[in-house]
C-alpha cells in the first residue's frame, strides 16, 4: 500500500476540481487540458428553427487523444438557456479532411472529405460526438488508458489536413402553441408539406425532420411577439497530447431503424427516426403502454467495449445493446426534469445514463451480430424519435494494456497504470 498517500492526494486534488481546469493537470507524466469554446451565434426567433453545418470550427489542433467532448446552448452572456426556451433537438462534431490553405486544387482533388467513424451507418451517423436535449448531464468521459485519436496528420489524405465541423439543430419554443408538437416536429404545426430539397412529403408522415429543418416556423399563440435573440453552442473538449500509452478505441453508432439484416438486403438503411404509436385501449387498460422496437447489426471488428450511451427523445425509457448469445452488453436510461431551470427542465430528457463496463468484462467479437433495443413510452403518440445507440470499442492490443483504478472526479477518471500496479 506504498501508494496509498498518493492516491488520497490525488483523490483530494480532483474532488477540488470542477470543472477542470481550461490550463492543464499533470496526471502520471501526462498533461490534460481542457478548453472552451463557442460556435457561431445562433439567430432565433420565436418558434423558429435553425439546423446549420458549420465548418472549419474550433477545436484543439495536434495529434491528440480526445477523453470528453461535452456542450450545452447559452446566451450571449454565457447563462445557459433551458430547454423548454430553446430546445436543442441534437448537436453532432464531425472531423473531415480539407485542402490545406497552400494546396492548390486540382481535378483529381475534391475541396473535402469526411472522416466519419467506423461505424456502419456511414450515409447518416458520422459524428465522432454528439448529444441532444440530455447533453447537460450525459457523461462523456472517455476511460484510461483509452482515448479518441484525432489529429493524426500521417493518416490524412496528401495534401489535406483535418478539420472540424458542426451540424446544431436548434428549435425556439418561445410562444409557439404546443410545445411537445414543436420539438416533436409535428408538420401539422409547421405547415410543412414539402421538404428542404422540394419534395412533397408523404401524408402518412406525420412529423419527424423532414418537417422542421433550417428556417422553418412552428405555430405560435396568437398575438405573442418577442425578439429575434443569439444563443450558442458552448463546448469543452478535454484531451492529452498523443502517445503510445493510449489506447486508441474505434467509434460505432448503431441505430435501431437500420433495417440491413432485418429486410435481407445487408444494405445499412439508417432512418435515423422513427413514430412511436399512440397505445391501444386494451394496451392502456393492463397498464402496457410500451412501444418497444428491435433491429440487428453486424459490428465489424470486435474487442472490449469501455463506453456505451444511448440516445433518444422526450417519451424514451431507456435503450440497450446485447450481445449475439441474448447477453446484455450495456444499459442506458434517461433523466427526466423535474422543474424550469436550465438542467432541470420537467418533462424533458436532460441526461442518460452512460456505461462503464469493468475493463476487459465486456467483450465482442469480429462480425458478431448485436442487438439494439429501444423502448418509448406509447402512452401519447410521439414523431421523429430517435434510437441510437454509441459505443466505444478497444480492439486487442499487444501487450495488453495494465488495468488502472478509477474513480468519478468530476467524471470518470482512472489512475494511470503505473500509480494503480502499486497500490
Amino acid at each position: 500500500m506504498k501508494m496509498a498517500g498518493s492516491a488520497v492526494l490525488l483523490i483530494s486534488l480532483l474532488s477540488a476540481i470542477a470543472p477542470l481546469p481550461s490550463e492543464a493537470l499533470n496526471v502520471g507524466g501526462h498533461l490534460l487540458k481542457s478548453k472552451t469554446f463557442r460556435s457561431p451565434p445562433i439567430l432565433l426567433g420565436p418558434g423558429s428553427v435553425s439546423n446549420k453545418y458549420y465548418h472549419d470550427v474550433d477545436f484543439p489542433r495536434g495529434h491528440l487523444a480526445v477523453k470528453s467532448f461535452n456542450a450545452e446552448v447559452v446566451d450571449e452572456n454565457g447563462v445557459p438557456v433551458p430547454l423548454h426556451e430553446t430546445y436543442l433537438h441534437h448537436w453532432v462534431a464531425v472531423p473531415y479532411y480539407a485542402l490545406k490553405d497552400n494546396q492548390s486544387s486540382d481535378a483529381q482533388k475534391v475541396p473535402a472529405m469526411l472522416k466519419g467513424n467506423d461505424g456502419v451507418c456511414k450515409r447518416a451517423l458520422t459524428q465522432y460526438f454528439g448529444l441532444g436535449s440530455e447533453t447537460r448531464h450525459t457523461a462523456t468521459w472517455v476511460p484510461d488508458p483509452y482515448g479518441i485519436e484525432t489529429g493524426n496528420q500521417e493518416k490524412a489524405p496528401e495534401g489535406y489536413e483535418e478539420k472540424w465541423l458542426l451540424n446544431i439543430h436548434a428549435i425556439d419554443t418561445r410562444g409557439v402553441a404546443d410545445k411537445p408538437s414543436c420539438t416533436e416536429c409535428k408538420c401539422d404545426f409547421y405547415n410543412v408539406t414539402i421538404d428542404e430539397y422540394g419534395r412533397t412529403v408523404s401524408k402518412n408522415y406525420t412529423g419527424g425532420l423532414l418537417c422542421c429543418y433550417d428556417q422553418t416556423q412552428c405555430r405560435l399563440k396568437a398575438g405573442f411577439n418577442a425578439e429575434v435573440r443569439k444563443v450558442f453552442l458552448q463546448y469543452t473538449v478535454t484531451w492529452l497530447d498523443w502517445t503510445d500509452a493510449v489506447v486508441p478505441v474505434k467509434i460505432y453508432i448503431f441505430d435501431v431503424t437500420d433495417t440491413a439484416m432485418l429486410d435481407g438486403t445487408h444494405e445499412h438503411s439508417c432512418k435515423v427516426e422513427y413514430q412511436v404509436e399512440e397505445c391501444s385501449a386494451e394496451n392502456r387498460a393492463n397498464n402496457e403502454c410500451i412501444h418497444t422496437k428491435t433491429t440487428r447489426a453486424v459490428l465489424p471488428r470486435g474487442g472490449d467495449i469501455v463506453y456505451s450511451v444511448a440516445h433518444q427523445h422526450s417519451g424514451g425509457v431507456g435503450a440497450s445493446l446485447h450481445g449475439q448469445d441474448g447477453r446484455l452488453l450495456c444499459e442506458s436510461l434517461p433523466t427526466y426534469g423535474t422543474g424550469k431551470e436550465a438542467g432541470n427542465e420537467a418533462n424533458y430528457i436532460v441526461g442518460m445514463s452512460s456505461c462503464y463496463p469493468k475493463p476487459g468484462s465486456i467483450k465482442v467479437s469480429d462480425g458478431e451480430v448485436l442487438t439494439i433495443v429501444s423502448n418509448y413510452s406509447s402512452d401519447r403518440e410521439h414523431t421523429g424519435v430517435m434510437g441510437l445507440v454509441y459505443i466505444l470499442v478497444a480492439e486487442p492490443q499487444q501487450p495488453a494494456p495494465a488495468p488502472s483504478l478509477c474513480f468519478s472526479f468530476p467524471a470518470p477518471w482512472c489512475l494511470p497504470a503505473w500509480m494503480s500496479s502499486n497500490m
